[in-house]
């Protein structure tokens, strides 16, 4: 139990109501129907396509998010300097209500890999919703999910997406019936607030996206690749080319 102090604007501006409202941060038991988030994992994942849903789904009402991958035990992401642990492998967690499958640069691994494709497939029979983050999508693509459809992915890997049929999209957000792709990193934290919404009620979703304090500010209006330059866009090159 959270238990949260008011302030309100009054006649004479800001005044501190002695007033405390007590958040049940669990909400109402037997409100929602439990389900399971299975998270893909695996060796060169990108954290924050992993943890930035994880952070906003593991709030939701009825859920238990469970991180899945090839054999239980550690991973290391992209740059190698986080460790992440597989809980379940994804035998053992075969039909999730919903999956998340984040990206970075071991999703080029794993284009080819049955194992991760065939949970894919199989798992998206009966979820309810199936989602990527980032460069994620491109194994949705790659299980045969995405053909026809318009999808979203990290700006640097869109021309990829064409190889299997899909639309790239320029947007942070992409619904297409039960399936939602974000674009790059951050934007999973927007999917998630998005599925918690369809799962639960924008109510909810306000609460979580409260409850994580996600009020975006930052410096810089650069976040997308429209909105930047060409000087922007050689260090980012350089950055990227540093790091691989």
């Amino acid at each position: 139990m959270l238990v949260f102090s008011v302030s309100a604007r009054g006649s004479c501006g800001f005044a501190h109501l002695c007033v405390q409202v007590p958040v049940d941060i669990a909400f109402s038991e037997g409100e929602h129907v439990p389900m399971k988030i299975a998270v893909a994992l695996f060796e060169g994942v990108t954290a924050l396509d992993a943890v930035g849903p994880y952070e906003v789904l593991q709030r939701l009402p009825g859920a238990e998010v469970v991180f899945v991958g090839h054999s239980k035990g550690e991973v290391r992401t992209d740059n190698g300097f986080l460790g992440l642990t597989v809980d379940r492998t994804f035998d053992e967690l075969a039909n999730p209500e919903i999956i998340i499958v984040p990206g970075g640069v071991g999703t080029r691994a794993l284009i080819d890999d049955s194992a991760i494709l065939d949970w894919i497939r199989k798992a998206h029979e009966t979820t309810q919703f199936t989602t990527s983050v980032c460069t994620g999508s491109l194994l949705l693509a790659a299980a045969g999910l995405l053909r026809g459809r318009a999808a979203a992915t990290h700006f640097a890997a869109r021309h990829l997406l064409t190889k299997y049929g899909a639309t790239p999209s320029e947007d942070r957000v992409v619904f297409e019936g039960k399936i939602i792709t974000a674009a790059g990193v951050s934007s999973g934290i927007d999917m998630a607030l998005h599925l918690a919404e369809r799962v639960a009620d924008a109510t909810t979703a306000e609460a979580l996206q409260l409850m994580i304090e996600y009020d975006p500010q930052p410096p810089f209006d650069a976040g997308a690749l429209t909105k930047v330059d060409a000087a922007v866009l050689a260090r980012v090159q350089e950055l990227a080319k540093d790091k691989n």
